[in-house]
């Protein structure tokens, strides 16, 4: 891991470490999963005793907000996968008003998102995301639906990121873990429909062009036109799945 910890001023206290932890997994610079740097290394970034250092991680794991794992090392505990407990998330992935809404959510917060990524987007923030966006544009000839999906979670939890708002950047990294565990309709639906593909990466371009240059209302609308054409995209996908199944049905049954 680069060097993203800074030297501890005044009276180098373990409440000093714990409150610049806090702040790294706050701002989404360390995420969950993220392993910290090794004590020793860790101490010397932040230039502070061992046993400070060891005060701080011991308070920051009693809380939660860390993990140890067998084997060694400290780890970004998951912090996110909290915020929707199991039986919520049951209820969602049992009920397909859960997946509408949910889309009917995202679109208005993603919307938000863009928006103020457009205002506020640093240098930095634009690097990161040509950097994805250049991945996008190599994974998209290939046909893997799978990776096209990943890098666009990916995509999309950047530009939360370059809103630079905290609760915006976790709500959506929690509307998206959502998909990644599968709780909701499988996004590779969409993939399968004629043409989704390509549909799905001139939005994204067009999401990144608008933050890129920086124009807040069209980054708003380039992001909630995606959405919708998920909302439309998914039923579609869901028509033509129960039309296969019934085709299916009435084939065996007359064969």
């Amino acid at each position: 891991m680069n060097e993203i910890f800074s030297r501890i001023e005044h009276s180098r206290t373990a409440d000093e470490v714990v409150q610049q932890i806090e702040a790294l997994v706050l701002e989404g610079v360390l995420r969950v999963g993220d392993q910290l740097p090794g004590e020793r290394d860790l101490a010397r970034q932040l230039e502070v005793s061992r046993p400070i250092l060891r005060d701080a991680l011991k308070n920051l794991e009693t809380r939660g907000l860390l993990t140890s794992r067998h084997g060694g090392g400290t780890y970004v505990a998951d912090v996110i996968g909290q915020v929707f407990a199991r039986p919520v998330t049951e209820l969602f992935a049992t009920h397909p008003k859960a997946a509408r809404d949910y889309l009917e959510y995202r679109r208005e917060i993603e919307g938000i998102a863009a928006e103020y990524a457009a205002r506020r987007a640093t240098a930095d923030d634009l690097a990161l995301l040509e950097r994805i966006v250049e991945r996008m544009r190599q994974v998209h000839p290939s046909g893997d639906m799978e990776g096209e999906a990943e890098i666009d979670v990916e995509f999309h939890q950047a530009i939360g990121e370059c809103a630079h708002n905290i609760m915006l950047m976790h709500t959506l990294r929690s509307c998206y873990r959502l998909l990644s565990d599968g709780v909701l309709q499988n996004r590779i639906l969409v993939y399968n429909l004629p043409d989704a593909s390509a549909a799905l990466l001139d939005q994204h371009l067009a999401i990144y062009e608008a933050v890129r240059k920086g124009e807040p209302s069209a980054a708003r609308r380039a992001a909630m036109d995606h959405i919708t054409y998920i909302e439309q995209a998914m039923a579609e996908a869901e028509r033509t799945g129960e039309w296969q199944r019934v085709a299916r049905l009435r084939l065996r049954q007359r064969s």
